[in-house]
């Protein structure tokens, strides 16, 4: 029990003196110091102003230059298919061959009545020029002489009909052989030989396409189109675009140039329609692709340019930016923005050449934090890449 009693005392003793020992001996052993809070690092840009082009990003799709649906002129049964499906075809090649014989038929007939009709006409002249001479003398009457003259008449009419029948037999003659009226990639062939085809059917036998050069149909907004013409003016029309496929990143590697804008304005959507026309040397673009094609726009110049990190949209629609003033302090501060060019913003208010933007470390600001600013270099530039040299 006693030493219990003493064990208790001893501890007494050690608390109490513990609550009376002087206070300010901890800020001299060990106590964390007063004094201001440390900068944060952050990563800013400095803001250069700068001519650039002003581009729009517009979906479309491709169209073939040239489309020829082959359709059948005359009747009858295909007997030969002269092309194998998905190859070149040169224009006025031979696709299919109809059976002639019919028309073989007609035509020499038609040949036939003509020659008859040519033989008829030389005893109508012959007579006529008799007539002609003895009307004179009285040796036929003027009834018989005009009789002979319409018989003359109705021999040459014979005649120009006869050669309209065979003009009209060798045309559909030469129907029989199907041809192609462009240059192109043919598909596949909707008939084989043995079928039988009538006369501009609705379904055509094949379709050839010249791919060579393709069109890519976009639309814009009508506002948009008279921004451009305000900008350009009647030069629209030579105004470059470029062009990236869905699902890829690079852009085709041939541009395009601007044929024309639709004169009629969609009532539903208020945009028109703009055709681009972009060579397509390796027949990389097939048509009904959906694609972009990223259009110029007009040119802005001294652009204030602020990258789309940066820029923070709050609840009520504005945009704001951290700005660092002389005293590396970052406070917010209200900007205006118009469009996107690329990755950034198109500022229209709020910044000037020299400003020093926040770009990095956003979430460590509060207003009138001190930091200490890392200017944002550009990453190194990685070459293309080379073939490797032979040893």
């Amino acid at each position: 029990m006693k030493k219990a009693a003493i064990a208790a005392v001893v501890l007494l003793i050690g608390v109490g003196g513990y609550m009376l020992w002087p206070k300010h001996s901890q800020g001299q052993n060990g106590g964390v110091p007063g004094g201001a809070a440390p900068a944060v690092e952050v990563v800013v840009q400095t803001i250069k102003a700068e001519d650039i082009d002003l581009f729009q990003d517009l979906p479309g799709r491709t169209q073939a230059f040239k489309v020829a649906e082959i359709r059948p002129q005359v009747n009858g049964i295909i007997i030969k298919r002269l092309f194998e499906e998905g190859s070149d075809i040169e224009e006025g090649q031979q696709l299919y061959q109809i059976d002639p014989a019919p028309y073989q038929a007609a035509y020499d007939s038609a040949l036939a009545d003509l020659q008859k009709a040519e033989a008829n006409i030389k005893s109508t002249q012959a007579k006529q020029a008799r007539y002609t001479e003895l009307v004179k003398v009285g040796g036929v009457s003027k009834q018989e002489f005009d009789d002979t003259a319409a018989a003359l008449a109705q021999s040459e009419a014979d005649v120009a009909i006869a050669k309209a029948a065979v003009t009209t037999a060798k045309i559909n003659l030469d129907y029989t052989k199907v041809f192609s009226p462009i240059a192109g990639r043919i598909g596949k062939s909707s008939v084989t030989e043995g079928a039988l085809v009538t006369a501009n059917q609705a379904a055509p036998l094949a379709v050839v396409q010249q791919l060579d050069k393709i069109y890519v149909d976009v639309t814009q907004s009508i506002s948009d189109l008279r921004k451009m013409k305000k900008t350009f003016g009647e030069s629209t029309a030579q105004l470059s675009a470029t062009l990236t496929i869905e699902g890829e990143t690079e852009p085709y590697s041939e541009k395009g140039l601007l044929q024309f804008a639709d004169v009629t304005v969609d009532q539903g959507t208020g945009t028109v329609q703009l055709r681009i026309l972009f060579e397509n040397p390796k027949i990389d673009l097939l048509p009904g692709m959906f694609v972009k094609a990223r259009v110029t726009q007009g040119q802005a110049d001294a652009a204030i340019l602020a990258p789309q990190k940066a820029v923070t949209r709050n609840a009520d629609g504005s945009t704001t930016i951290w700005l660092v003033d002389a005293e590396n302090k970052a406070n917010v501060h209200p900007v205006t923005v118009s469009r996107v060019v690329g990755d950034q913003w198109l500022v229209s208010s709020g910044l000037k050449s020299g400003d020093r933007i926040v770009v990095e470390g956003l979430p460590k600001l509060g207003p009138g934090t001190l930091v200490n600013p890392v200017e944002k270099t550009a990453g190194p530039q990685i070459p293309p890449e080379q073939p490797a040299a032979q040893k």
